[in-house]
């Protein structure tokens, strides 16, 4: 008896252990770039194939980036910079097979050095941890953080007036904050969720969660889309009706991925980024990710109280009607308006 069920035992194990083995006429297949480590530049022609050590027979090769068609050998136009996704698609013998592999695609620019004036400098609320900061309609809107803390409110920037103001409530720590179609957009920072409220009334209309982004950070929109960062290199586009994450950036230069996208303001047609704790602004091609232009705002901390309380730049807001752009920080007593140029 004890025999025939070690049999029946050791008969399973070898039925397992066979099962675990088997691969797939694939799986020795791989995508290979010319590109060296697997990392282009725009403007660059890349040239794919399939490195086939055990010359499995393949027919009918085709290949896309990101789900769009590519020829074997195609040049880097108008990409989306940082990790995009290479796929090969063929058959061996009658069955339909893909694989996928990576590429980092980077700009073929250095980004543009930008300074600023100063044209006036108006009060700021020294207590307010800004994290958000907006015009709309000639007036101020600022989302500030801190558990406890936190708030929504509408200023008169010229005055430092505060005309209304709302708690968002002890547990969360509120974020950026962006204005579109009549509601004000306000992130949370780790509490992966979104409120929505009327910006009349500042009534709460609805919450949203968070996809795949872990965290909220800052928040701009297009008139059309709403961008949301979460401290990494992405930049996640949101549907303005569901505020789902549809699609995203990654904010790249011609070296590399840079992290830290925090207070974002959408000015003609770029995206403006405070880069957590580094006191500077860059200017994001909100089509690609490419880092155009930086702009180092760090003299400005000099130029506000010292406290034991002050912490790093964060709030920057463009008005239409003046054309210039507000800078502020994290319990700072000013909010400077100023212009920008090239170097």
């Amino acid at each position: 008896m004890h025999s025939i069920k070690a049999f029946i035992i050791t008969i399973l194990s070898i039925t397992i252990i066979s099962c675990g083995n088997s691969t797939s006429p694939k799986s020795s297949l791989s995508i290979t770039t010319d590109a060296k480590n697997n990392v282009a530049t725009l403007g660059e022609t890349v040239t794919l194939s399939i490195k086939n050590p055990e010359q499995v027979e393949i027919s009918e090769i085709s290949y896309t980036l990101n789900g769009e068609p590519v020829e074997a050998s195609f040049k880097l136009d108008d990409e989306l910079l940082g990790v995009q996704t290479i796929s090969a698609y063929f058959k061996i013998g009658d069955a339909s097979e893909a694989i996928s592999s990576k590429i980092t695609i980077l700009n073929n620019q250095s980004p543009k050095v930008y300074s600023y004036k100063i044209i006036n400098e108006y009060p700021h609320d020294i207590t307010s941890y800004t994290q958000g900061l907006e015009f709309h309609n000639g007036e101020l809107y600022e989302s500030t953080g801190q558990y406890g803390e936190s708030k929504l409110r509408k200023v008169d920037y010229k005055t430092g007036e505060v005309l209304q103001n709302k708690a968002i409530g002890d547990q969360y720590f509120g974020e950026g904050l962006t204005i579109m179609n009549g509601n004000i957009y306000q992130l949370t920072w780790q509490e992966n969720i979104g409120f929505v409220y009327d910006v009349n009334t500042f009534e709460k209309k609805s919450s949203f969660a968070y996809g795949i982004s872990k965290e909220g950070w800052g928040v701009c929109n297009d008139g059309t889309n709403i961008y949301k960062s979460d401290g990494t290199e992405q930049i996640w586009l949101l549907n303005p009706e569901t505020l789902v994450e549809d699609s995203k950036i990654q904010v790249y230069t011609h070296k590399g991925k840079i992290i830290g996208m925090n207070e974002l303001e959408y000015v003609n047609g770029k995206i403006y980024a405070n880069r957590y704790q580094k006191n500077g602004v860059a200017i994001i091609n909100p089509k690609n990710g490419a880092i155009e232009g930086v702009i180092d705002f760090s003299p400005l901390h000099n130029l506000v109280k010292q406290h034991p309380g002050l912490d790093v730049l964060n709030g920057i807001a463009y008005n239409p009607e003046t054309k210039t752009l507000f800078i502020t920080g994290k319990r700072w007593d000013k909010l400077f308006e100023v212009e920008v140029f090239e170097k």
